[in-house]
């Protein structure tokens, strides 16, 4: 069997695995958000916290809520690093410097979790273990719980409220993350990733030296990561690393999980508005997008430039042989169209236009099918800027799921979209324009800024994967993309949950024979063309002094 052939045959197992667990788990998810009870276990969680669970929240309330939670999990994870050296199981590292810490803690809250530092290097065991692992969980559940109450905003009416941020916290962590989280683990584990807390080890003699590795809690780690749409590795080779992802089948089971929830939350979106075929026409917006690039990805890549990727039958620089051309593109695509940044290949050694795709991914929003949540909320801001659209060319006043997009709903809409692009730009001009940022760059010329591009759409986006080649361990990166992440984080929400509450306060609109059927193919093609055209129009210019200059050259 070809090369080609065999990643066309893991995208079709790929498709298969999501397809049958797309209706169980959306359904449960929408279950699990829609409850009136709450478990055991859950009314402890309330008591220790003081949250009353049913005391329903407006958007500022639910906003704080986020906002209060997210600041005590930077302040816990900093301190955390920063009394690393004298913490049991830190395996003789130091504490980790004021800057890098500040990163990473604002990295891993924020569910970006780029990484400017050597994980087997850097962090021992509790700060890996109770520290980003458990960060792994509560980032997700945050996005998933933001999505909600947009959701609630289009399926409620007359009111002001969109449920209570701690129950949505609570139960996306506990029912969702932890069940799957949990199985995902005993997979990985059977199939050769590492789950231990053994120490130093000095194996081996290489060229007159030895090589030493650290063991951990691996698999647990690695099936959040994925699931949660994290991304951040415990060995800095992240999921090239073979204690990480040992074999093909963990690499196709790993991406299997960074889509899963994505995918299957438009389910739950439409269970909960009342109409599965709403949910149906954003995965197909999803899918479509997805789909077309991995196809494009694995293209660009296959293509025989050259006698080198002849013989090698594709692009195989920065590639895991266990994995190949097929496997890698898979992989790149599914994480940068979600906020994931896990890396099984190296970005930076993709040919040029490949590697403008792993940005282009990010630059869509990450909505194809996007982070756990992240990815849901910011499709639907798509579809109410798509429905405007439509509104403008009938001279019709637009709706969506039977909600007016008048000026405020659109202002909202706007504000998201245009949040990320100026972070990207303004912070990549910036690093470009002064004289110390650029000494950080490998290389120079177009590839040397696509690796500034790349470091600060990774952070914005909160993808968290990176070119290689750009030293980010640095003051000035460990400061700006920590601030890129954190208002790429929480400056959306603003924008999602204000127009959750404004949809909420609404009155319910009738169909009438004018109205957009916004189930409908029609709509998803409008959908598509609209986040491609809207991406292109801003990126445009910076992609073109980067990826597309070099892979035009």
């Amino acid at each position: 069997m070809g090369p080609v052939s065999a990643g066309v045959l893991q995208l079709i197992a790929l498709v298969g695995a999501l397809a049958l667990v797309y209706i169980p788990l959306g359904d449960h998810m929408a279950r699990v958000y829609s409850s009136p009870k709450h478990l055991r276990v859950e009314k402890w969680i309330y008591k220790g916290i003081g949250a009353d669970p049913d005391t329903e929240m407006t958007w500022p309330a639910y906003l704080r809520g986020i906002l209060a939670f997210s600041a005590v999990g930077v302040l816990f994870l900093y301190l955390l690093q920063r009394l690393q050296g004298v913490l049991p199981g830190s395996l003789g590292f130091s504490s980790v410097n004021p800057a890098q810490s500040f990163n990473t803690a604002v990295s891993f809250v924020t569910n970006t979790n780029w990484q400017s530092y050597y994980g087997e290097q850097t962090m021992g065991h509790v700060v890996q273990t109770a520290g980003l692992a458990v960060q792994n969980f509560v980032s997700a559940a945050v996005g998933m719980a933001v999505a909600v109450a947009l959701v609630r905003g289009f399926a409620r009416s007359r009111t002001g409220e969109l449920g209570n941020f701690w129950s949505d916290l609570v139960r996306g962590t506990l029912r969702i993350l932890m069940p799957v989280a949990a199985i995902a683990a005993v997979v990985l584990v059977a199939c050769g990733v590492i789950q231990n807390f053994s120490g130093i080890h000095e194996v081996g003699q290489f060229m007159g030296g030895s090589q030493q590795w650290n063991g951990g809690a691996v698999a647990s780690q690695e099936a959040i990561k994925e699931l949660g749409t994290n991304g951040g590795g415990y060995f800095n080779a992240n999921s090239a690393h073979p204690f990480e992802n040992p074999t093909p089948f963990t690499n196709l089971f790993e991406v299997f999980l960074i889509l899963v929830i994505p995918f299957a939350l438009t389910r739950t979106f439409g269970v909960l508005v009342g109409s599965v075929r709403q949910g149906y026409a954003i995965l197909a917006t999803m899918f479509t997008i997805w789909l077309g690039f991995t196809a494009l990805m694995m293209w660009t890549e296959f293509a025989h430039h050259g006698p080198a990727l002849q013989a090698a039958g594709g692009a195989m620089e920065g590639k895991e042989v266990r994995f190949g051309v097929g496997g890698s593109s898979i992989f790149a695509v599914a994480t940068t169209l979600t906020s994931t940044g896990a890396v099984d290949s190296f970005h930076s050694s993709f040919t040029g236009l490949g590697g403008g795709i792993t940005m282009l991914s990010m630059m869509l929003g990450e909505i194809a099918p996007g982070g756990t949540g992240s990815g849901l909320y910011g499709i639907l801001i798509m579809a109410v800027i798509a429905v405007f659209i439509a509104g403008l060319m009938v001279g019709r006043t637009p709706e969506y799921l039977g909600k007016k997009i008048g000026g405020r709903e659109m202002k909202l809409a706007a504000c998201y979209i245009l949040i990320t692009p100026a972070l990207v730009l303004v912070f990549t001009a910036a690093s470009m324009a002064l004289p110390t940022p650029p000494h950080s760059m490998l290389n120079s010329g177009a590839h040397g800024f696509s690796e500034v591009l790349y470091a600060f759409t990774s952070a914005a986006n909160n993808n968290g994967s990176a070119f290689a080649g750009l030293n980010a361990n640095t003051d000035w990166y460990n400061t700006m993309t920590g601030l890129a992440m954190l208002l790429g984080r929480f400056l959306p929400m603003v924008f999602v949950l204000a127009l959750a509450g404004s949809l909420a306060g609404q009155k319910p609109v009738p169909v009438t024979a004018g109205t957009l059927r916004t189930e409908k193919p029609l709509f998803t093609g409008l959908l598509v063309g609209a986040i491609l055209i809207i991406t292109g129009l801003t990126y445009f210019p910076a992609l073109a002094l980067g990826p597309l200059a070099e892979g035009l050259a």
